[in-house]
């Protein structure tokens, strides 16, 4: 027999392991085994419990890893935005960002390397010069300066002559401004060192009287110099040369076997840029919707204009297919390829327009220059000798572009985001497949590679 003290810490023993029976007075061996089973119960239950916490535990880590995502919280908006509320835009941060097409991933993902170039510009001879000049006009908007610009300097070169530096024909009749109220002058005439003579002023002795004017189809030929400009430059020593555009498909597709490409190339990508203060407001805008944007600070450009709109939606390619696109189908498009509705949209229009609203009820955070512009540069930038340098060059920059129609101003476009390395351009279609995908709308100057860039970048 054990003595009572021996017996009351055995039962304690066994009250402690959760045993809820009262022993016995039982011989040493049956304790003995009794002890080792209940001990061997208490290390079952400890084992099990310790499993349990760690797998809780590593749960809570792998939700709270999920949560922290930035596309599961919306993120309010740090940059003090010109005016949150102007006409019928307003600008406002949801609580939670509803993800729609996760696995159509329409963002896609780009090195922001540009090409490099691969033209080769011969230097420029004394022996290959001439006394005469060739003096031409920018108009029309950033998306015609940069043929203009390529085609005075490929007939300047070809023919040794100097160039003049254009002013630039405003929007409206009679009014022009200087060449360096929009870009930089220094960067320009730099750029066009050892390709052709430039001077800022005209020579007063040809500067008398009307030059010739010549009109020459943008992207012309060897040829159509020889035949159609040099007689007359000949003759007069001047020739002003003002280019038209037969079409944007023949503008833009250029002749790969032109000799003339790579002083085309040099002039359309290497000689425009905007002057620091325009530079600015366009830096200070794409910032701000950066800022604004919940998918990882990326934001979609759409060239959107009712003016524009007016003219070219009643009418269609032969093949059926539509010139443009309004704004609800813009949005009907872009929510069926994969974007969310919390993606910043800019769209080119100049002021909110009661036609976006189809656009802003698909995507609220649809903005106008107004909307995102400082507004300390509202007063001299919100008018129409700058949006559209503004637009052209926020299109440009912006992560994905949309066109709402297919003229110069996208084909432009397209060409310095080849250039740039932002490929991601999207050509609006009508779409009957559930499946349909961004890729699936890829525009042809990326997809086909069919862009005149594509003869100047490697």
């Amino acid at each position: 027999m054990f003595s009572s003290s021996r017996v009351g810490r055995t039962k304690s023993f066994y009250r402690d392991l959760g045993d809820p029976r009262e022993l016995n007075d039982n011989s040493p061996e049956e304790d003995k085994k009794l002890k080792k089973f209940f001990r061997v119960k208490k290390m079952s239950t400890m084992d099990l419990r310790q499993a349990l916490a760690g797998l809780l535990t590593l749960s809570m880590f792998i939700m709270l890893g999920n949560m922290i995502k930035k596309d599961h919280f919306d993120s309010y908006d740090d940059v003090d935005i010109s005016a949150t509320q102007v006409s019928n835009v307003t600008i406002t941060t949801q609580s939670l960002a509803t993800v729609s097409h996760l696995s159509k991933r329409p963002w896609i993902k780009e090195n922001g390397e540009g090409l490099k170039p691969c033209w080769k510009t011969p230097t420029l001879k004394e022996a290959e010069q001439t006394e005469g000049f060739i003096t031409f006009s920018l108009m029309n908007g950033p998306e015609y300066h940069m043929s203009q610009i390529a085609d005075a300097v490929v007939v300047a070169r070809y023919l040794g002559a100097t160039l003049v530096l254009p002013d630039i024909k405003g929007s409206k009749p009679g009014y022009t401004m200087s060449f360096g109220d929009i870009y930089d002058v220094r960067e320009f005439l730099n750029s066009l060192d050892g390709l052709v003579r430039v001077t800022r002023i005209q020579p007063a002795h040809v500067s008398k009287g009307n030059p010739p004017i010549v009109r020459v189809p943008s992207r012309f030929s060897e040829d159509y110099i020889v035949k159609k400009v040099q007689p007359i430059y000949k003759a007069k020593g001047i020739v002003k040369i003002e280019s038209y555009f037969p079409s944007v498909d023949a503008t833009i597709a250029g002749n790969k076997n032109n000799k003339l490409n790579s002083f085309a190339c040099h002039a359309m990508f290497g000689t425009l840029k905007l002057k620091p203060e325009i530079e600015q407001v366009v830096e200070s805008m794409v910032h701000n919707l950066h800022t604004c944007s919940q998918n990882n600070g990326q934001f979609i450009a759409v060239d959107l204009r009712s003016e524009v709109l007016e003219k070219e939606c009643h009418r269609r390619y032969e093949s059926g297919r539509k010139l443009c696109y309004q704004p609800q189908e813009i949005g009907e498009f872009l929510k069926k390829v994969g974007f969310s509705q919390d993606t910043a949209i800019y769209v080119t229009q100049s002021k909110w327009n009661p036609h976006l609203d189809a656009l802003k009820d698909i995507f609220p955070k649809t903005y106008t220059k107004e909307s995102v512009m400082p507004e300390a540069m509202k007063g001299k930038f919100l008018s129409s000798e700058f949006e559209n340098v503004i637009d052209f060059h926020i299109s440009s920059q912006s992560d994905v572009f949309v066109p709402a129609t297919l003229g110069l101003f996208y084909a432009n476009v397209a060409g310095v985001r080849i250039a740039s390395g932002k490929k991601q351009i999207l050509v609006p279609n009508e779409i009957t497949s559930p499946s349909a995908s961004a890729s699936d709308y890829m525009s042809p100057y990326v997809s086909q590679k069919n862009h005149f860039a594509y003869s100047c970048f490697c």
